[in-house]
């Protein structure tokens, strides 16, 4: 899985200090070697498609909201025969962020005060600094996050065999023998 230190294969570095009105259109459409590091980075056979599209706009005074989709066509190993399973990813990317010294983002926290938080509800926003945002490597988070940890290639099943008998420990067999039990 991704490590917090090494930098998103497509990673797309938006300056967010001077943002159009309308926002800025981000579109990453990743090549062969940005694919194949995917395809590392998230365990998978393989990413035959990968594309963000993206629009980094202005939120409130000073904060940035980053919405649009992530599109992928990946290959897993089936968790149980090992086998090929193609997928198809479509995720809305939906995150918004505040700078670090906003007063925005530590609402509530200063005197006490108390942050209510609804599970349905929107994220709260993220802290920034500086006037740059990896808005590639947020994109490939919400990649990541869309990813079946378990997939299954149709039909497959695990089949117990009912012959075999639960291996005994040392422990459980020197028991049964001080117990005189076979």
């Amino acid at each position: 899985m991704k490590h917090a230190d090494t930098q998103s294969p497509v990673s797309f570095v938006a300056n967010v200090a001077r943002l159009p009105h309308k926002g800025l259109p981000v579109v990453i459409d990743a090549d062969d070697r940005q694919r194949a590091s995917l395809a590392t980075e998230h365990e998978l056979l393989s990413v035959e498609r990968y594309r963000a599209e993206l629009l980094v706009a202005p939120w409130k005074r000073h904060g940035v909201k980053v919405s649009g989709r992530v599109e992928a066509d990946i290959t897993q190993a089936c968790i149980v025969t090992l086998d090929p399973v193609a997928a198809h990813i479509d995720e809305l990317v939906e995150a918004l962020f505040l700078p670090e010294q906003s007063k925005l983002g530590r609402q509530g926290f200063e005197g006490g005060g108390e942050i209510v938080l609804d599970a349905d509800g929107p994220d709260s926003p993220e802290t920034f600094s500086g006037d740059t945002i990896d808005v590639g490597a947020l994109a490939e988070q919400f990649f990541g996050l869309a990813i079946d940890p378990y997939p299954r290639k149709a039909g497959a099943s695990v089949e117990v065999a009912g012959d075999i008998e639960p291996a005994e420990s040392e422990f459980q067999q020197k028991l049964r023998s001080l117990l005189g039990k076979s």
